[in-house]
């Protein structure tokens, strides 16, 4: 008979800060005291010193996700993202505890890090897939980059004393021409981040589309657009730009585009798999990490168990 195959989790640590560290010592020793063995990106074994706490191992740099029953992440959003580029398509769900500010990505809190590892050893979770971007760039006809993003990719300028021209594209025909800062393609998960502050709105993470939002930009016609999920999106910069725009994706893949650069902006086939702890509606998790207040709700419970009828 076959030794049963060890369990193996891959931890993901902030890159600046002590207290993921601290934090990280903890998690690995209530994972490996359970018999699960726990697996480090170089970065992250550069942060736990050498030698290696026993039980823990350096990932394979090429695929550290492989063999993995998730990837559990200590810190905001910006290392969750990194952990999505390194779980993507390898079919293992992300889970993050929030060491940072709003942590819109993370499932859970540091106050409730050994918690949410307990509930990791009795597999007490669910797995929920979010739309992912197809992006790919050309110039003259010919591919220059092929990239993806969870949250968006945002075309926007290179020089801050220069406007950047853009002619936005859906579905193959063309919409408008706008001079502005930029523009961001975003899913539903990635409304609540760049998109959000560049004035766009929130869409609930099971809403099926795609959101374009212009970042300052000077048109009678230029408010955020909502398309369905087989819509395909494109901005062109104008060949005539005198400064230079960026290609950015989820704020982490970066590409300077010249002039008569074109961004293709599609569905995935690919998601990103994040853990789910609780089954509370997205309109909590929304008050919660906004601040945003409730003073005088009531409630339709309430209402109906007063009501009568």
């Amino acid at each position: 008979m076959n030794r049963q195959q060890r369990r193996r989790v891959l931890l993901l640590l902030h890159p600046r800060r002590l207290e993921a560290v601290h934090l990280g010592h903890e998690v690995i020793g209530h994972l490996t005291t359970a018999g699960v063995d726990v697996v480090v990106d170089q970065p992250g074994a550069e942060l736990l010193g050498s030698p290696l706490p026993v039980g823990v191992h350096l990932a394979d740099p090429e695929q550290p996700s492989v063999g993995c029953e998730l990837v559990l992440v200590l810190g905001g959003d910006g290392t969750i993202l990194r952990g999505a580029e390194l779980s993507r398509g390898s079919d293992v769900p992300l889970l993050g505890v929030n060491l940072g500010h709003v942590g819109f990505l993370a499932e859970s809190e540091k106050e409730d890090a050994l918690e949410t590892v307990e509930r990791i050893l009795h597999r007490d979770y669910r797995v929920e897939d979010r739309m992912t971007l197809d992006v790919r760039s050309f110039v003259g006809g010919h591919p220059l980059f092929h990239t993806w993003a969870l949250n968006e990719a945002s075309v926007e300028k290179g020089a801050r004393e220069r406007m950047l021209e853009l002619t936005v594209e859906i579905d193959g025909r063309p919409m408008s021409t706008w001079g502005c800062d930029g523009v961001v393609m975003a899913t539903p998960t990635g409304s609540t981040a760049y998109a959000f502050s560049a004035g766009g709105p929130v869409m609930w993470p099971d809403v099926d589309a795609m959101l374009m939002v212009p970042i300052s930009a000077h048109a009678l016609f230029a408010r955020p657009i909502v398309v369905g999920p087989r819509s395909r999106l494109a901005v062109e910069v104008l060949s005539d730009n005198e400064g230079f725009g960026v290609l950015w994706c989820d704020g982490r893949r970066a590409l300077e585009l010249p002039a008569g650069a074109r961004i293709e902006v599609c569905r995935s086939d690919q998601a990103v798999r994040l853990v789910r702890l609780t089954s509370e509606p997205f309109t909590d998790r929304l008050v919660a990490k906004f601040d945003l207040s409730i003073h005088g709700w009531r409630g339709s419970g309430r209402q109906r168990s007063n009501g009568g009828g």
